[in-house]
């Protein structure tokens, strides 16, 4: 670091942005203003540090955290005074119950002009309340020899914090107050400030101020009775980070592995039918244990299953709060779901798995699988089980889908999946979906693609308008309104279109167009693959557009229970 800055705001900003690149924060999302441009620029001009800039402060959250979520490193939103800041906190929810870490750097006015009726000036201490999980009130900057481990400890903490010191990943605030001037001046024509002249180095060799992991030993107490069960099932969730180790400890248990769609997990030998069977034959397919890893619960009939309290459910590794939405589960532990499983491999050998039971999965799957590729392949018109399977077998590296219907039709009729699946199901809203996406690409820029309904895609729109885009291709499932409520009791309500199908009649090409992004619209369900693929090889950001209609889906919905049930009554009885 330099060792005099203009202005005591500029050597804060600074020493801030320098010992988050130090603790591995090297990405920063940057919505313009006026009282954070000290940080802005101190973010742009060093060296270790990415900026994206975006115009709308609700899609910069979720833009850093579709690049947190993707990297698995925290990235840092900086935001300027006032309702920007309000702005952050849907994506502070969604990281804070997804468990993704994230920094917000929020300027605020210094205390003497807080309470006064000066501009852009709101109360932004402890904004967002126990949806973080540290806050720091920086305090204005002041030349004095320490301030400089004052500043850097407090930064290095909230990295330690977002990554899960206390307990679970997540979101933090530093709030920091920024005097004028906040130029690199010390005299900006309107203000002036003596030049900052105590040190500010950071610690030799790029090192952070502290280094603070925290990793807790897994709790093994239900060793013996997953040891013992004769008939379990291994559920790997949202968050639990690869397949290899949980397919190889259901092999060693001998039970059925059943890999929910953002698991990442879900391909062969893992059971991808299971909503179909398990909503018609629950009772023939009742475990005495079942090994959850991550969150789990996107398929009501799975979810409805694990609900009784009978069964000796274990929860590891899920990024909620605390994972017992039934209050059946038997046994929680801390620790990582990947930590949890790999501990479980060393300690339990091989398990007293009935192969029948284990065949029994096997078979249903076999008898099941063919039944929906074959309805949903009947013809060539495009839906949304179809889009859903279809994209989510491409070779991707990254897909980020939409928490509304897209995901439950990833749920319901993926074979297989990507290797990193990203949804944002902590709060399940639909806002900030593009924007997801795009961090996500921007963190990790290789194949990426991104399943939307078109509502969610209007609602963040505003997320296009970042200033360097990187490539990805967004496939827009267009049913003209809230597809998700035709498959719900709501269906029969007397205003349901007005308040519930929402329909818009909004002309995607010409959004794509206005955002001068790359359009294409199929019209035959096999031309999504190619299209898709077209996108990624081309670059940028492309908008796939597949029209649907809502009541078309609810039928294909019920042919597909009807038909899965009739072919697995022969297999199971």
């Amino acid at each position: 670091m330099k060792p005099s800055h203009p202005n005591p705001s500029v050597a804060l900003a600074e020493v801030v942005v320098d010992e988050l690149v130090r603790g591995g924060v090297t990405r920063f999302a940057v919505s313009p203003g006026s009282r954070s441009a000290a940080l802005a620029r101190a973010a742009q001009e060093h060296p270790g540090a990415e900026v994206a800039v975006l115009i709308d402060e609700r899609s910069a959250a979720y833009f850093a955290m579709g690049a947190s979520r993707a990297s698995g490193i925290p990235a840092a939103v900086i935001t300027t005074s006032g309702t920007a800041v309000a702005n952050l906190f849907p994506g502070v929810v969604e990281a804070d119950a997804s468990g993704v870490p994230l920094i917000l750097l929020t300027a605020d006015r210094p205390p003497e002009l807080r309470e006064t009726g000066a501009n852009q000036t709101i109360d932004q201490l402890k904004l967002f309340g126990e949806s973080v999980r540290w806050f720091w009130e920086a305090g204005p900057a002041e030349d004095r020899p320490e301030s400089n481990a004052y500043w850097r400890a407090s930064t290095a903490r909230a990295v330690a914090e977002a990554r899960g010191w206390g307990g679970r990943p997540g979101p933090v605030h530093l709030n920091l107050s920024f005097r004028e001037p906040t130029a690199p001046v010390s005299d900006d024509g309107r203000s002036r400030a003596e030049p900052f002249g105590s040190a500010t180095e950071g610690r030799s060799d790029g090192r952070p101020w502290i280094a603070a992991r925290r990793a807790p030993e897994a709790d093994l107490s239900f060793a013996d009775e997953v040891q013992q069960a004769r008939r379990g099932v291994v559920v790997v969730g949202e968050g639990a980070e690869g397949s290899g180790t949980f397919a190889r400890l259901a092999e060693q248990l001998g039970w059925p592995l059943v890999a929910e769609a953002l698991s990442g997990a879900r391909r062969p030998p893992a059971i991808s039918s299971y909503h179909h069977f398990l909503a018609g034959f629950p009772a023939v397919l009742k475990p005495d244990v079942a090994l959850c890893f991550g969150k789990t619960g996107l398929s009501p009939s799975l979810a409805a299953l694990l609900s009784d309290p009978s069964i000796t459910q274990v929860v590891a590794g899920a990024p909620g709060h605390w994972a017992d939405p039934d209050r059946a589960v038997m046994h929680m532990t801390t620790g990582s779901a990947q930590a949890v499983a790999r501990a479980l491999l060393e300690r339990v050998g091989k398990g007293s798995g009935d192969p029948e039971w284990l065949g029994m999965w096997r078979e249903a799957e076999a008898a099941c699988r063919p039944v929906i590729d074959d309805i949903l392949d009947r013809d060539d018109l495009p839906s949304e089980p179809r889009a859903a399977r279809d994209l989510a077998a491409l070779s991707l590296d990254t897909l980020v889908v939409g928490s509304s219907l897209p995901i439950r039709e990833v749920e319901m009729f993926a074979h297989t999946t990507p290797a990193r699946v990203i949804g944002n199901r902590g709060a399940s809203g639909i806002d900030g979906l593009v924007s997801t996406a795009l961090g996500a690409a921007w963190a990790r820029p290789d194949r990426v693609a991104c399943l939307s309904g078109d509502l969610a895609v209007l609602h963040d729109s505003n997320g296009f308008l970042v200033d360097e885009r990187p490539s990805c291709v967004l496939v827009v499932v267009n049913n003209d309104g809230g597809g998700i409520f035709n498959l719900l009791p709501h269906v029969r309500h007397p205003h349901f279109e007005k308040l519930f199908g929402t329909p818009h009649g909004r002309d995607f090409g010409a959004l794509a167009a206005f955002h001068e992004l790359g359009y294409r619209r199929i019209e035959r369900a096999s031309e999504l693959a190619p299209a898709v693929e077209s996108g990624l090889a081309e670059g940028g950001v492309w908008l796939v557009e597949v029209r649907t209609h809502r009541q078309e889906t609810e039928r294909l919905h019920r042919r597909i229970a009807q038909e899965t049930a009739r072919r697995l009554t022969s297999v199971l009885g």
